[in-house]
């Protein structure tokens, strides 16, 4: 099996050679962009299976970046960056990055990070047409969700936003997401989604006070724990 391609743009040289020497010890394979423009011709060239991205770059804004590739490719994004303003964050994953890591992070949890996003993709590439973790399983093609064994009774609406999250499992959707696909693009009331996101807790949760799949992402989104 090839090992899982992964494209660096970053231009902060030390921080090049860590993630250069942790990545390539753990077998991905390396591809470094110190600009912006680079990184655009290389998403069209390569194969990739993941994208790290720093927002501060010296010839673009990351983010006008992400909205770029995203014209192009589905390759899992991950941004990691020492902007750790909200807004910031949000409108990253609203262009369409997949996570966000602040600068300085720990490097066992970015690893966790590429590896959700690594199987999150390849699943895609696939056209996996199950999802699946802990009790909670989900066949998308029949649209059955089941706990346990047991079917699951969801509205559509319900339905719909869990299958959001559940195909970006171990990614954070952000709200703007969810609320486009429950109530359309032009929704903005986030409490609507607020009282779905605790109704789906009350039926796929053991305890729905201290949620073990559907995670909050304060200020930004949710997150559905990634897939076996």
């Amino acid at each position: 099996m090839t090992a899982p391609h992964i494209l660096i743009v970053d231009d902060e040289p030390a921080l090049l050679d860590v993630l250069q020497s942790v990545l390539g010890t753990a077998g991905y394979r390396i591809t470094v962009a110190k600009e912006g423009g680079t990184a655009l011709g290389f998403t069209e060239a390569l194969d990739l299976d993941l994208i790290l991205l720093d927002l501060g770059l010296p010839d673009i804004d990351g983010k006008a970046l992400i909205q770029q590739i995203r014209l192009r490719s589905d390759v899992p994004i991950i941004v990691i960056s020492a902007r750790h303003q909200e807004q910031e964050k949000i409108a990253a994953l609203d262009e369409g990055a997949d996570d966000y890591v602040n600068k300085p992070f720990e490097i066992g949890e970015l690893m966790a990070r590429i590896r959700a996003a690594v199987r999150r993709h390849s699943r895609l590439k696939s056209n996996a047409p199950t999802y699946s973790a802990g009790p909670l399983a989900i066949d998308f093609p029949s649209r059955r969700v089941t706990l346990a064994g047991e079917t699951v009774k969801l509205s559509p609406k319900e339905y719909d936003l869990l299958q959001t999250l559940a195909r970006s499992a171990g990614q954070v959707v952000t709200h703007k997401r969810l609320l486009s696909a429950g109530w359309g693009a032009e929704a903005t009331d986030t409490q609507y989604l607020r009282v779905y996101i605790g109704l789906l807790r009350q039926k796929i949760e053991e305890d729905p006070s201290d949620p073990s799949l559907l995670l909050t992402e304060p200020g930004v989104g949710y997150r559905l724990v990634g897939a076996n």
